[in-house]
């Protein structure tokens, strides 16, 4: 019989799970979810106490992308209404970036649609993040799909050399169900990309996107892959159906409940310890009543709204802080004020 105190003290003591044992995990009854909440905020609080890392999007340049990515309303093909601009100016990046910090962010996570950044889109975020390290106390991140390459190292040294701390790039699915997801780019090309702009310097950020056809065994083999690439940051996002896309998620994300998808953080902070592990998109539809739970489990967020798809009022999310007794990591406050309302801009839509 499983034994999920024992499971949380091996874990403590640096002893890395099974992927069998993960997959007996998510296949909890929904009364034993509260049990397995309890011993992964056990471990979430020995690594980093009562403290929750508070994030900010800025969708720097929306649609116009030709990949196929079948989750995507970005993706060629998709007929999701969503606007389609280039690349935003590097003072509009700072402005934005001047918004977060009002708002309470620690980290501002600057994305790109397409397949990969064009030098020119590369020289307007590294002018962007020169300013906002020299104008703000933000940690920048980067998100401009793949690195390959050559030309791939130069750009990630390029984005190191002006200052950007983190770079991510989702694995996003199991390799073995890459291809029924994406027939654009491989899951090597991702992986690819991450070891680059580890070599280059910056922190990696590489998460998954739950809801695509995983079975339970390659939802545990993604969070054992992850920590074996020492993933520096997970974000964890539940699929959102959209009309329009190619994979709209109805059928795939049925089977989620509030209980389950706690299962699922639960499995992926037990087996990353010590990474930032984030409650990402598609927390508020999936989780609903039980999101606050979410973040005894994981110990950062997003404020606001995701890339092409609105979250719940930024001063909602500080309220959850508030109320389950948490604190933003330094940088942020859990103070919901005037700086939550310019999230909408912020974490653009």
């Amino acid at each position: 019989m499983l034994n999920i105190d024992t499971l949380a003290e091996r874990v403590l003591r640096g002893d890395i799970l099974s992927v069998s044992e993960g997959v007996d995990l998510l296949n909890l009854p929904d009364t034993e979810t509260l049990r397995l909440v309890d011993a992964a905020w056990r471990v979430r609080r020995e690594a980093f106490g009562d403290r929750v890392k508070v994030n900010v999007l800025l969708n720097a340049k929306s649609g116009l992308c030709a990949e196929d990515c079948a989750y995507c309303s970005q993706a060629k093909g998709a007929d999701t209404g969503i606007p389609r601009y280039r690349v935003l100016s590097p003072d509009e990046m700072l402005s934005e970036a001047k918004k977060a910090q009002a708002a309470g962010a620690q980290r501002y996570c600057i994305v790109l649609s397409g397949r990969g950044g064009t030098w020119g889109e590369v020289e307007q975020v590294t002018e962007a993040t020169r300013r906002i390290k020299a104008e703000t106390n933000l940690e920048v991140c980067a998100c401009m799909g793949l690195l390959l390459g050559e030309e791939g190292q130069r750009k990630a040294a390029a984005l190191r050399e002006a200052g950007v701390d983190s770079y991510n790039h989702n694995l996003n699915t199991h390799e073995d169900n890459y291809e029924h997801i994406c027939s654009t780019h491989t899951y090597e090309d991702r992986v690819e990309t991450l070891t680059h702009a580890a070599q280059a310097g910056m922190s990696t950020c590489s998460g998954v996107i739950v809801g695509m056809g995983e079975t339970p065994e390659q939802i545990v083999e993604l969070a054992a892959t992850l920590r074996g690439r020492s993933a520096d940051s997970i974000p964890v996002n539940f699929l959102i159906p959209i009309d329009g896309a190619a994979l709209d998620g109805r059928q795939t994300t049925a089977h989620f409940t509030p209980w389950y998808c706690l299962r699922v953080l639960s499995v992926f902070r037990l087996l990353n310890p010590r990474a930032e592990l984030r409650a990402s998109a598609g927390r508020e539809i999936h989780l609903r009543s039980l999101q606050p739970l979410a973040l005894l489990v994981a110990n950062s967020i997003f404020l606001g709204n995701y890339l092409t798809e609105e979250g719940q009022e930024a001063s909602a999310d500080w309220q959850m802080l508030q109320d389950l007794g948490l604190r933003a990591a330094p940088g942020g406050s859990v103070q919901a004020g005037e700086g939550g309302a310019h999230l909408a801009a912020a974490g653009a839509d």
